[in-house]
């Protein structure tokens, strides 16, 4: 007979897949709508974005393995606190980590880093998937979840400082603007309203557009 009691490989295609789904076709941000705000906000630049993307995969992915591992002991009149106090306190991680390696961009990102308390994404996978599983498959759920909200807002921050600055991670890419050196040789002009927060949303709206023409089950009917 065979054994019915192997245990699940880490990588099987289901636990890969908890991983690939939120970049795609589960993807938090453009299909749940979840995370918006920062999504909107710290995308001006580049490396912001990647900093607020790191620091979201570190909080998910570390807290959902704790709230995992204490999912039988919490009693569940107070899982929310419990949820809260574990996030808060691998914020204030995240947040001391930027203040003492990256100072300037923590005095930009001290008001986002520190709603990452509230982000609906970190609430919703402690509530909808760290609660009833296994701290592995709990870590490459909000691996996965957190990365795919990352990529939206590298995406987003990568067009909004390459169109609306010329730059990317501060470094001139198009040329020099002043001289007309590069593109601007041709007569190109940065587009300032690329780093006002409205592009933001139009271009996660183009995002949203572009991922729902390709697959149009994504389309809802209501």
């Amino acid at each position: 007979m065979a054994n019915t009691s192997e245990k699940e490989p880490l990588f099987s295609k289901k636990n890969i897949g908890l991983v690939k789904d939120p970049l795609t076709d589960n993807n938090p941000v453009t299909v749940q709508v979840l995370g918006i705000c920062s999504a909107l906000a710290i995308t001006a630049e580049l490396n912001a974005s990647v900093i607020m993307a790191l620091s979201v995969i570190f909080v998910l992915g570390v807290g959902n393995v704790v709230i995992s591992l204490m999912r039988n002991v919490i009693p569940s009149s107070i899982r929310i606190i419990a949820q809260l106090v574990v996030v808060a306190a691998l914020v204030i991680i995240v947040d001391l980590t930027l203040k003492a390696y990256v100072p300037d961009l923590a005095k930009k990102l001290s008001v986002f880093v520190g709603l990452i308390i509230t982000n609906c994404i970190i609430m919703g996978r402690f509530e909808a998937f760290a609660l009833g599983n296994t701290p592995w498959k709990s870590f490459l759920d909000g691996v996965g979840n957190a990365a795919g909200y990352g990529l939206i807002l590298v995406i987003v921050g990568f067009f909004r400082e390459l169109l609306g600055s010329g730059k990317l991670f501060g470094i001139p890419v198009l040329g020099d603007p002043v001289e007309k050196t590069g593109l601007y040789a041709t007569g190109y002009e940065n587009n300032g309203f690329m780093l006002l927060a409205p592009m933001a949303l139009i271009t996660l709206g183009l995002i949203i557009g572009f991922q729902r023409s390709r697959n149009k089950n994504l389309i809802e009917t209501h």
